[in-house]
């Protein structure tokens, strides 16, 4: 018990050692600040709103912000405070899971191609050059009219559009590993494929592949919210942005309010986790400081 609490004491101060790592920077404080706020109204979204988002009055519809509602109503009188709040939660829903089902589904590929090579690898890098040929938007569109519009199939699309940037990138990565001293010597001593991946070559790739999925959260939030703009995506009357984008486009000339709220959290989200995923990676490996990290875009 000793050993375990002090590996959980290690891995806190390793933590909390990126956090001040992150925030020693303008653009890591302000990352850290907006994505701490993204956060919150998702874990706390019943106790920081004053109505249902689903809740509907006629009579308050397309209101301007005031007292009784913060930032106005939507065309069915619904609170859009209310509404911009839970529509963090749902498109986080979206969008984290959708990142770690294409970290995995792509580890799991680069991982194999760089470490078996020959002709296992040239089959996996010409399947993923052939996804990667299409644009993501042009791409999740397909995958989704044949999938049908729904929560679900939008995270599964998303994770699959964007599963070949990270196999490239843990291909690259093992290419590098592979090589090193100790994974010979770990050969040498009888050790089998799968021992030497799962215990010496993933470990050392896998940081930068979520530092790559910080970068790809925004885009996958865009997408989804893209998605449901079009009707293809999360289904009303769920309050995702790009519903609530909708019903505000459709309404802008009686007010703006509706189409700025959805309009604002996507943006300030967007650009929160942009800065975070550029902040970390400018933190974990400074030899990239200053340039751009490749995203599926």
């Amino acid at each position: 018990m000793t050993a375990i609490a002090e590996s959980v004491r290690r891995g806190a101060r390793g933590s909390l050692d990126v956090v001040r790592g992150v925030a020693s920077s303008w653009m890591g404080l302000l990352s850290l600040i907006l994505v701490g706020l993204v956060l919150i109204a998702v874990a706390f979204a019943p106790f920081v709103t004053p109505y249902d988002p689903l809740a509907q009055d006629i009579a308050a519809r397309l209101q301007g912000p005031s007292g009784e509602h913060w930032l106005g109503t939507d065309p069915l009188g619904r609170d859009l405070f209310t509404r911009a709040v839970f529509g963090a939660r749902v498109e986080m829903s979206v969008a984290i899971p959708a990142g770690l089902i294409a970290l995995a589904i792509g580890l799991l590929i680069g991982a194999v191609a760089g470490y078996v090579g020959g002709r296992t690898d040239r089959v996996l890098v010409v399947l993923m050059d052939s996804m990667q040929a299409f644009p993501a938007v042009v791409l999740a569109l397909a995958l989704l009219a044949l999938a049908g519009p729904s929560q679900q199939n939008v995270t599964l699309v998303i994770a699959v559009t964007f599963a070949p940037a990270y196999a490239r990138m843990a291909r690259a990565s093992v290419f590098v590993v592979r090589e090193q001293p100790y994974i010979e010597a770990e050969r040498s001593l009888g050790a089998g494929n799968l021992r030497v991946l799962t215990r010496h070559v993933v470990p050392n790739i896998i940081a930068p592949l979520f530092i790559l999925m910080a970068i790809n959260i925004p885009v996958a939030v865009t997408i989804s919210s893209g998605l449901s703009f079009l009707g293809l995506g999360v289904p009303p009357p769920e309050p995702s942005w790009g519903v609530m984008l909708a019903d505000g486009f459709e309404r802008v000339w009686a007010t703006p309010f509706p189409l700025l709220v959805p309009a604002i959290a996507l943006a300030l989200t967007t650009l929160g986790f942009t800065l975070l995923g550029e902040s970390l990676r400018d933190y974990l490996d400074p030899r990239l400081a200053g340039t751009r990290g490749v995203t599926r875009g």
